[in-house]
């Protein structure tokens, strides 16, 4: 039986490249809304919050964590050759698409109602997301489960705020 070294194990420096970049690509997309349209608002700031609203750190931190690994996610899908690749690209993009859409239905129409109308659509296209990856990577779907975790959590909170505030 060959014994495999330590250096062919290593990924080649492309491929980590490459990753780095669906990873800053993810972030970059992601994080456009939030300098569009923020929080830091005399009416948001009126609003009234369920108890279990978190301190405002764990949104960006959240967010970036769940981004890096998105970014790796679309990255294994993106190097497959396996059959539905190319949908569960199309559904990751679409997703983002309403990922993207939340903060300024929320934030900029002032919304909480038009926020979770799109934060419902973007679960369920979470869910086919995940979907879609498992048929492609398994490991890349894995990667989406604390994403669609966070996007339920924050449907919760966001109707609960629509709720308190109706």
């Amino acid at each position: 039986m060959a014994t495999r070294t330590s250096e062919s194990r290593l990924p080649d420096p492309g491929s980590v490249l490459r990753a780095i970049g669906f990873v800053v690509l993810v972030n970059v997309v992601g994080g456009v809304p939030g300098i569009l349209s923020s929080p830091d608002s005399a009416w948001f700031r009126s609003l009234e919050k369920p108890a279990f609203y978190p301190p405002e750190l764990a949104f960006p931190v959240a967010w970036t964590l769940l981004f890096v690994l998105m970014g790796l996610a679309l990255w294994l899908v993106w190097r497959s050759d396996a059959d539905g690749r190319r949908l569960a690209i199309g559904l990751f993009a679409l997703q983002m698409v309403f990922n993207v859409a939340w903060t300024p239905a929320f934030f900029s129409l002032e919304a909480p109602l038009v926020g979770l109308a799109v934060i419902l659509i973007l679960w369920v296209l979470v869910a086919a997301t995940i979907g879609s990856f498992r048929r492609v990577d398994r490991r890349a779907a894995a990667l989406l489960v604390p994403y669609i975790a966070w996007v339920t959590f924050a449907a919760v909170l966001n109707f609960e705020i629509w709720r308190l505030n109706a």
